[in-house]
């Protein structure tokens, strides 16, 4: 991980905001606000406050469905691996402008997924039990997707449609016709050929159903990302790159749909070709939106909020992830207990929402500083 630090110079904002996707920094700062939310417990405490009704079926879009069916929140790693795909675009585009050969750019790209797979396992590795080796973590995902996306990143469109056709393939295959005693079973949680995989990797299972070559699958979200940011770049009409983007989304959506109704369900822990589409679909349109709205038609208001976390992204995810589940969050939760749980009528459920917003405004603060400061943190 490296430090960029552009503290002590002088910053044209109007120049920034030309060469930067604003669209795409807000779509990242908005996944990571909700990630530290989640990582603060919010909406646990939210669950509990309201057991039942209206309310709470809306919190239960906070959480991941537990097998067959999708969730607002099923939708967050895949946007995440998404942007990671457009943002990977723009930065080769870059490189190129400048001169930098392939070989150069390939070096930066391994050095960058091999440094997301050693975070992304030390993310999981220290367990009150001792040290595990665990490879369900979104970066170790994306170490993986990364390189894929890269190595194909000049590839024409039809081709990089083909070869998303090909893993999606793939993934029907493995899990349809390996057919391994006891992992036969295609879409049955604890019975399937990732959890398989899992043991031959890990020598364990994880009881929540994720499994460890959703890699696999979810290449595709990355490399449809990137194409995206080869539209973007392109010299196309806005209202051009809008439709294309639209009509992509619209078509993967469909197809998502349709499979999930005819031969394989839409399931996140196990990232079915159905749930890929579906999901891709998702980020195509939201993504046509975002960019229509923020880079089009220069709606600014509120979006720096988002901003200052997107460009601090990493460091923030790593923070609340590591840092925050071991230590911060249950240090910041004594302290309030102990300022307000003597107050009469304040209840342990209200006692943890406001724990939890301190602990988020504190992480949002700390992203603001580094932000102010020009210090940004990069792998």
């Amino acid at each position: 991980m490296t430090l960029v630090s552009t503290e002590n110079l002088s910053i044209d904002t109007s120049l920034q905001e030309k060469q930067r996707l604003l669209s795409l920094d807000f779509m990242r700062g908005f996944i990571m606000v909700l990630l530290m939310l989640e990582g603060s417990r919010l909406f646990d405490h939210l669950l509990e406050w309201q057991s039942e009704g209206l309310f709470h079926n809306f919190m239960l879009q906070f959480t991941h469905h537990p097998w067959h069916g999708l969730r607002f929140w099923d939708l967050i790693q895949p946007g995440f691996m998404f942007i990671a795909g457009t943002a990977l675009a723009f930065s080769i585009d870059a490189q190129q402008r400048k001169g930098i050969k392939w070989k150069s750019s390939f070096y930066k790209v391994v050095k960058r997924s091999g440094w997301l797979f050693f975070w992304g396992v030390l993310d999981y590795a220290v367990r009150p039990s001792g040290l595990s080796f665990e490879l369900w973590d979104v970066l170790t995902q994306l170490s993986f997707t990364t390189i894929v996306t890269f190595l194909v990143i000049q590839w024409p469109v039809i081709y990089q449609l083909a070869l998303s056709a090909a893993i999606l393939l793939l993934t029907e295959f493995l899990y349809r016709f390996t057919n391994i005693p006891g992992f036969d079973q295609p879409f049955t949680d604890q019975h399937n050929f990732g959890n398989y995989v899992d043991l031959l990797l890990m020598n364990k299972i994880n009881t929540g159903g994720w499994v460890a070559i959703n890699c696999i699958p979810t290449a595709v979200h990355t490399l449809w990302g990137a194409m995206v940011g080869r539209v973007l770049l392109s010299t196309e009409s806005d209202h051009t790159k809008i439709k294309k983007i639209l009509v992509g989304g619209v078509i993967a959506l469909c197809i998502g749909i349709l499979l999930d109704y005819t031969t394989t369900p839409v399931i996140k822990r196990i990232a079915t070709s159905s749930f890929v589409c579906v999901s891709g679909g998702y980020c195509l349109i939201g993504l046509a939106f975002l960019y229509w709205w923020i880079d089009i038609l220069k709606h600014r208001r509120f979006i720096s909020f988002f901003l200052i976390v997107g460009m601090n992204s990493l460091f923030i995810y790593l923070f609340f992830e590591i840092v925050g589940s071991r230590w911060f969050n249950g240090y910041i939760e004594v302290i309030v207990e102990g300022l307000i749980g003597h107050i009469s009528g304040i209840t342990s459920v209200f006692s943890g929402i406001i724990a939890s917003m301190v602990i988020f405004l504190l992480e949002w603060k700390m992203c603001e500083f580094l932000y102010r400061k020009h210090i940004f943190f990069k792998i």
